[in-house]
């Protein structure tokens, strides 16, 4: 009886022993998909700091936009001689990922709308509004929704990867620990370093995500300016906008000398 129990027990050995190694390439397989997925926002994450620095005059010694380890992306550069420099460096995959980001979405909301998928909501009536987009779905060209899909994609991985790394805020808090009391503008960071540490932090929360979402409805957003205000308008108001906000942070930069 104990004979003929040891085939069974070795033979259950073997069977958990090859689940888990399916279990581990799977999991393997899971982590190389989602690395890939997730190069585009990297790439962009880590071009933003590397024309930060050319832009400040800081010297780049290597870039790494993708790669299958950890980090996945990385930028070395040299020491920033200044505050500014530093703060530039460091936000700049903020603004960049964002724009880029927005952008992809409001070219989905742009051929949404083409497509009938924006006047297919009826607000207040969920079940007419899923009829009315399964209709628009199956009526949609199909360069379309691959246009869509392929936009979608984008945006979100670049918007995910906004957010400026810990490191980031750790470079950042040590110089306005170091220079704070020679150059007290530099205080102006620390609510910028405090949004940072907040927002990795919030990532277990999908913070990243949610703020995806968030450039994603301003897209749709966006997408309904235009229609109501016509293409040369909508593009008149947000240039102004833009120029407004340019003009704001160029005075303040150009005043601060740290």
């Amino acid at each position: 009886m104990v004979v003929d129990t040891v085939p069974l027990a070795a033979a259950g050995v073997v069977g958990l022993l090859a689940l888990l190694a399916v279990v581990a390439v799977v999991d393997s397989i899971g982590r190389f998909l989602h690395r890939l997925a997730m190069a585009p926002g990297v790439v962009v994450h880590e071009f933003a700091h590397a024309q930060a620095c050319r832009l400040v005059g800081v010297s780049v010694v290597e870039v790494v936009y993708f790669r299958f380890g950890d980090p996945p992306g990385y930028v070395r550069h040299a020491h920033p001689g200044r505050y500014r420099e530093s703060f530039v460096i460091s936000v700049a995959p903020f603004l960049v990922n964002s724009v880029v980001s927005l952008a992809a979405f409001f070219g989905v909301a742009v051929l949404a709308a083409s497509a009938g998928f924006v006047d297919a909501v009826v607000l207040g009536d969920v079940l007419a509004t899923a009829s009315a987009l399964r209709d628009a779905l199956g009526t949609a060209p199909r360069e379309v929704l691959a246009a869509m899909t392929a936009l979608a994609w984008l945006g979100f991985v670049v918007g995910i990867q906004a957010f400026p790394s810990t490191g980031d805020a750790n470079t950042l808090w040590s110089r306005s620990r170091a220079e704070w009391r020679r150059s007290p503008v530099v205080l102006l960071g620390v609510p910028v370093v405090a949004v940072i540490y907040v927002a990795n932090l919030l990532s277990w929360l999908w913070a990243d995500v949610l703020y995806t979402l968030g450039l994603a409805a301003l897209a749709f957003v966006s997408v309904g300016v235009v229609s109501a205000f016509g293409v040369a308008g909508a593009v008149s108001a947000f240039g102004a906008l833009g120029e407004v906000a340019a003009v704001g942070v160029v005075s303040v930069v150009g005043r601060c000398r740290c």
